[in-house]
């Protein structure tokens, strides 16, 4: 089964102290780091305690709201933000979704790894410490959100894990096992144009 998670994706930092709370490093992230490119895994767990669904890829991104999420194994498809439009690609069934971000992304998952304002969407606390990482909540303000609650954990002022809990039951975690902050990255990887002949659906 093909794992469609939108980045979602997530977070993390630099210039906090080694041991600074977990909503203090968030903080620094979003006011310090204006790039970041990485390695990711993720799991996604049902509520029925079915086998997770197990993935992995790449990850780019480019605040605010432009990010290149490619997800590698066990199938490939890709989601690229330029900040105002979102488009997913399917290879094996050669088909692209594309939609508007707008506002939508504000109160997204996305939106911590992609920056926007995440007080005005979201409450954040800090969420203490867990296996050695220190944690933050962000639960979303909006009734209609589809997920109940987002956890980072931070490490020595990096993001180790995004934890996405949804209405269902169902748990997302990402273990980011490569960040870095601040690269440069070319223009060209928030830019997508359809292949020929795909089928191409939505806004």
């Amino acid at each position: 089964m093909r794992i469609k998670f939108i980045l979602p994706l997530c977070g993390l930092l630099l210039g906090a102290s080694a041991h600074a709370a977990g909503l203090d490093q968030l903080r620094a992230f979003l006011d310090q780091t204006k790039t970041a490119r990485g390695v990711f895994a993720q799991s996604v767990a049902s509520k029925s305690g079915r086998k997770p669904q197990q993935s992995a890829g790449t990850f780019a991104l480019q605040r605010p709201g432009k990010f290149r999420w490619h997800y590698e194994r066990p199938y490939a498809q890709l989601l690229v933000s330029d900040g105002d439009k979102l488009w997913s690609f399917d290879p094996d069934l050669n088909q692209v979704t594309t939609r508007k971000l707008g506002k939508a992304l504000g109160s997204s998952p996305a939106a911590l790894l992609a920056g926007g304002d995440l007080e005005a969407h979201f409450v954040l606390k800090n969420a203490g410490e867990a296996e050695g990482l220190e944690m933050v909540d962000a639960t979303p303000k909006a009734t209609d959100s589809t997920f109940e609650r987002v956890r980072i954990g931070f490490e020595d002022n990096l993001p180790k894990l995004m934890e996405i809990r949804d209405n269902f039951g169902q748990v997302t975690t990402l273990m980011f096992t490569e960040f870095h902050a601040n690269p440069q990255l070319s223009k060209d990887q928030f830019k997508f144009v359809p292949p020929k002949g795909a089928d191409v659906v939505g806004e």
